[in-house]
């Protein structure tokens, strides 16, 4: 390469362009300077020099926004055209440098020293040039936007620099790399740049192919798939098949991306619709394909309502519809308090157990009113199958989900209360244990990925609120009754059913009836005459069935203009109603011999039992009756042992046995009684009726015996006091053991009754026997 010598010429700025030596072309210039700078061009010897700016959006460069390489030209042709800008031939000549910038007024200049590339070639620039030309050639072929004559005309260059100069004029580069090119002196150099740079340009486009011949392939079968989907369609509507399911199968999958199901769970979803797609509309697989999708569809994954965490407000609700009930509600607004200040906390699993008419159902409705939370309800009283629980497999004819499944579907979301209802009422039989299944639902730390048969992927229940009730937690097993908070409802004193009956029972049966307020009034006296005197009962459905009968019976008055209005009182109870049914006042009208009152736990509340004890001439045969279960026998054979191993001491004679047969009573025979805790009745009645002494009326004793006289704590102390209660006793014998359970008992009903705490089967007696009588075993 040989250098000139410096010389002072116009200087042009050029914006986005570049213009190599040797290299002819059409430029548009509109910068006044610029024009000037053409002018005096064109007066001196129309040469210019032409260097590239930096950044092409400056309008007033300056030395530091030009590149200090650049090219020395020749003006061949200047036109003006009518915007006012001129267009101007010019032809590169040499490389050319800047050493010294001129900013005049009128335009640039510059002093420059140019370059010229040398004319003669060694081995390896001929090397260089052939390989050059190869890879510019393939390069052509590949990118099909270089004509083949642009190929002949550089093949045809004899010169190493001027064929690397217009090679690089047609590659699609960067003005960056461009201008590296021109400020690249070597020859050698520039033409290994060239070949470096052909070399990535066809690695570029051979990728580019690639990508454009996958587009293309993925292009034909998206069109071959519609234009067979189309032709389908067409077959379909031919044969009666409407517009087949193509519909369907679309609106099946924008409810599948609008379910929010879990990532799996949805991957299953579209394999299934996937194949519901392939499998013709007349097969069966298709009706179970498309019954399996729906189920997925419609049960909630992620749709919950928020929880409406404000106890004054949850407490209202509660007492607005339960009068009592106090340590439900506390459990509940407990379990707002804890939520409102974790953010977070998995549902508890409560189980209402008491008699029925109590209000356990209605009271887990409160509880998801209270939360603001949907509410859904299955019974499961006579369920035996596991799959009841679980579902079906999906291979079975008619499958369908389990019970939780549908409940949450029926729910809509996936925090609802979910009532199971009458749990101890489960069965099982040959067809598996529901009661086993039910463990997984039930249990706080498994619940989260709970599995049904039928849909097969796991299922979350761990933000669902469990509330189970049951009437006897006897029948439940013992790994389920583990897993659930027990909270037991005893029943209602007179004065909670008072209160029911005014504030809910009575409205709800006027309205149903068709009477206002004005037509109807019970007064409380008649209120409590009906309780005392037609019900008795734990809860209060025979009450509210009796409040009916009077709505009825008014209704009647009313429609036959006998009256316009009617007031129910004390006095006037018997003609609505009938005689009384119970007697209300003391369980017997006397002290007797031989009959002592017990107190007994059943599945529909506490209730009174009469244990009769009578002597006949005889052998000491023990005769038992009333339908005595095996607990209750062995508690009046454990009674009769200790009587007669006590005989000198309760003042009996102790061979009354062989004198006489002992026959053991409790009435209503046809009512199965087992488990009572009868044992202190029964030798309270048997030391009664050997040594003639009556028995307090107004007395009423539980416990269990032993064979030396100890009493044995029992259970439902809180029924058995409120049925003694309701049966007017005013004296309660119970176990000392059983202390801790008197707190448990409404304090209403605690202040009117008079509780005897004992240990020893003395102490009963000396409280439950009265003065006097005389011994009709001598």
């Amino acid at each position: 390469m040989t250098t000139e010598k410096e010389k002072t010429i116009p200087l042009l700025p050029l914006r986005g362009l570049l213009v190599y030596p040797t290299m002819v072309l059409h430029l548009d210039v509109g910068r006044e300077k610029s024009i000037q700078a053409l002018e005096n061009a064109m007066v001196d010897d129309h040469l210019i020099f032409l260097t590239t700016q930096k950044d092409i959006s400056i309008d007033e460069p300056t030395e530091e926004d030009l590149y200090q390489v650049g090219t020395l030209t020749r003006v061949k042709q200047m036109l003006k055209l009518p915007n006012g800008t001129i267009r101007v031939l010019v032809e590169g000549l040499k490389r050319a440098e800047i050493t010294a910038f001129y900013d005049d007024t009128a335009f640039f200049s510059a002093e420059i020293i140019s370059h010229e590339d040398r004319e003669t070639k060694d081995i390896e620039d001929e090397a260089l040039m052939r390989t050059m030309l190869e890879y510019f050639e393939q390069y052509i072929k590949m990118s099909k936007k270089i004509s083949a004559e642009t190929y002949s005309s550089v093949a045809d260059i004899e010169e190493p620099g001027r064929m690397a100069d217009i090679i690089a004029s047609h590659l699609p580069l960067k003005l960056k790399e461009k201008q590296e090119i021109l400020e690249t002196k070597d020859i050698k150099e520039r033409m290994n740049k060239i070949v470096e740079i052909i070399h990535n340009e066809k690695e570029v486009l051979s990728l580019e192919k690639k990508i454009g011949q996958r587009v293309k392939r993925s292009m034909e079968r998206t069109q071959k798939e519609y234009y067979l989907r189309e032709q389908l369609k067409a077959i379909q509507k031919e044969l009666g098949d409407k517009e087949g399911k193509t519909g369907e199968v679309a609106e099946l999958a924008d409810k599948i991306e609008l379910a929010g199901m879990p990532d799996n769970v949805k991957e299953t979803a579209l394999k299934e619709l996937d194949r519901y797609e392939k499998v013709p509309a007349t097969s069966a697989e298709s009706a179970v394909i498309r019954n399996y999708i729906e189920w997925l569809v419609n049960v909630p994954w992620t749709k919950a309502t928020d929880d409406d965490l404000d106890i004054r407000k949850a407490e209202k609700v509660l007492n607005d519809d339960h009068y009592g009930l106090e340590k439900v509600k506390e459990r509940v607004l407990e379990y707002l308090a804890v939520q409102q200040l974790t953010n977070s906390l998995k549902g508890p699993i409560l189980c209402l157990a008491g008699p029925p008419g109590v209000g356990k159902t209605s009271l887990a409705k409160s509880i998801a009113k209270s939360l603001n939370r949907n509410f859904v309800r299955i019974s499961l009283g006579g369920v035996r199958d596991e799959s009841e629980i679980r579902g079906h497999r999906r291979t079975y004819v008619g499958a369908m989900p389990g019970r939780i499944i549908q409940g949450m579907k029926k729910s809509g979301t996936v925090n609802p209360v979910f009532l199971l209802d009458e749990i101890d009422k489960m069965s099982n039989d040959f067809r598996g244990d529901p009661s086993s299944a039910m463990l997984e639902v039930l249990d706080p730390e498994q619940n989260h990925n709970f599995s049904d048969h039928y849909i097969e992927e796991p299922y979350d229940l761990s933000n669902v609120m469990f509330v189970a009730t049951a009437n006897n937690l006897g029948t439940v097993p013992g790994p389920l009754l583990d897993r659930m908070e027990i909270i037991t409802i005893a029943g209602y004193t007179e004065l909670e059913k008072l209160h029911i009956a005014k504030d809910h029972l009575l409205p709800r049966q006027i309205e149903g009836h068709g009477l206002s307020k004005a037509q109807l009034q019970i007064r409380d006296e008649g209120l409590r005459q009906i309780i005392r005197y037609y019900t008795r009962e734990a809860g209060v459905r025979s009450l509210e069935r009796q409040l009916a009968a009077i709505c009825r019976k008014t209704a009647k008055i009313v429609v036959a203009g006998e009256k316009k209005r009617v007031v129910v009182s004390e006095k006037n109870v018997e003609d609505f109603l009938g005689k009384a049914k119970f007697r209300y006042g003391q369980a017997e009208f006397e002290d007797q011999v031989g009959v002592a009152t017990g107190l007994a736990y059943t599945t529909v509340g506490g209730d009174t039992l009469q244990i009769e004890v009578s002597l006949s001439p005889g052998k000491g045969k023990l005769v038992l009756t009333g339908k005595l279960g095996d607990v209750m026998k062995e508690s009046a054979q454990a009674a009769f042992s200790y009587v007669r191993s006590k005989a000198k001491d309760l003042g009996i004679d102790e061979d009354f046995h062989e004198k006489h047969d002992i026959h053991i009573h409790v009435p209503e025979g046809a009512v199965p009684k087992d488990g009572p805790s009868a044992g202190i009745t029964i030798a309270t009645a048997l030391v009664s009726a050997l040594s003639g002494r009556p028995i307090r009326k107004e007395v009423g004793m539980t416990g269990e015996i032993t064979l030396r006289g100890r009493v044995l704590p029992i259970g439902g102390l809180k029924e058995k006091s409120l049925s003694a209660h309701r049966a007017g006793l005013t004296k309660i014998i119970l176990p000392k053991d059983n202390e801790k359970d008197i707190d448990d008992i409404p304090e209403s009903v605690r202040n009117e009754l008079d509780f005897v705490l004992v240990s020893h089967v003395d102490e009963v007696l000396k409280h439950a026997l009265a003065e006097g009588g005389h011994n009709e075993s001598q």
